[in-house]
């Protein structure tokens, strides 16, 4: 289905109201099963509420086939926590482990699909202080009731709250300041989605697995250019959730993942990894280790250079290795 930007947004984007009644009994049943995946890392003081909540959606209306936890060897026992929640717990090193050990959020998404076994996975952040039964039914929503549809993305608002105040809209300050930018620069199709970058978010599984990920902060923003251009602005939708509350980064942490989500963007635009100027242009050095993002930054102590690894992979759409990995496990 063709669509401008507009239009879309007009008939692509719904609130999570709009499915209230999904798995009640006055709806007909599921054809299709569903996983839900958290990707943690010292989540400890968030991811027993957020599986209390999803068990009391499910209680009610027994929406979710699959729960998973996939752990990033968490020092606070937040694999413990999700496994009394009855969770299947997996650790992100575990999975695929040919590939190494995960190299970060989007490597967890990536290998979470090997043992998600629903038609349709979801997504979602294990560190929101406010998780609520909407966040689910909401995300999942057009999937089950929309037949264009193959990706739903969710969208809300972001308070950002500190010791003295709140803001209602001071959140999502790397998406704001540079994921919005370049969607409007350089793929204007998507600059329909109110939150480009949040992690809740779900799709057929087929889907998914046509498509690489890549490996850092920047995996969202790839799903999202990818989905795009395999099944076309159509097939995609938004459902406003309301609010909701994730910790708070400190600003130097945010360069690193505006920086993340740039490059991310420069690989899906055919875009040089390296700098533009060329070599010998006078007074520049092009940097040739790509994987280096330096800091620069004011302390109390004086001027101070640091630098930081920010090493970006892209994995292969796991259908590309799946019957491989399975045919494996056969002859074993």
């Amino acid at each position: 289905m063709t669509m401008n930007v507009r239009e879309w947004f007009g008939q692509r984007s719904f609130s999570h109201a709009d499915f209230a009644t999904l798995g009640t009994s006055d709806q007909a049943p599921r054809e299709v099963s569903t996983t839900l995946i958290f990707p943690s890392r010292n989540c400890a003081g968030t991811i027993g509420p957020i599986l209390a909540e999803v068990a009391r959606l499910n209680d009610r209306t027994g929406l979710i086939d699959q729960v998973m936890v996939v752990d990033a060897d968490s020092a606070d026992g937040t694999a413990d926590i999700a496994r009394a929640w009855g969770a299947d717990v997996f650790s992100e090193n575990e999975l695929l482990p040919d590939y190494g050990p995960a190299q970060g959020k989007g490597d967890a998404m990536w290998r979470s699909l090997s043992v998600a076994r629903g038609d349709i996975v979801m997504f979602a952040d294990a560190d929101t202080s406010n998780f609520r039964e909407q966040f689910v039914y909401g995300t999942l929503g057009p999937l089950l009731t929309v037949p264009e549809v193959q990706f739903t993305k969710a969208a809300y608002r972001r308070p950002y709250t500190d010791s003295s105040q709140s803001v209602a809209d001071g959140g999502g300050r790397v998406t704001e300041l540079m994921a919005k930018p370049l969607f409007n620069f350089f793929c204007p199709e998507l600059t329909g989605f109110v939150q480009p970058l949040a992690g809740e978010f779900a799709a057929y599984r087929d889907l998914l697995c046509s498509i690489p990920f890549l490996t850092g902060y920047g995996v969202e923003l790839g799903i999202m250019v990818d989905v795009l251009e395999d099944a076309g602005l159509g097939a995609m939708a938004q459902v406003d959730l309301g609010a909701r509350q994730n910790r708070h980064q400190p600003l130097w942490d945010l360069s690193l993942m505006s920086s993340a989500v740039l490059r991310a963007m420069a690989s899906r635009a055919s875009l040089p990894q390296r700098g533009i100027c060329a070599p010998g242009t006078p007074g520049v050095r092009t940097l040739r280790r790509p994987e280096v993002y330096l800091h620069a930054v004011a302390t109390d102590t004086g001027l101070r250079l640091d630098e930081h690894i920010n090493e970006l992979l892209e994995r292969p759409p796991l259908a590309q290795i799946m019957p491989a990995e399975q045919d494996q496990d056969t002859v074993a």
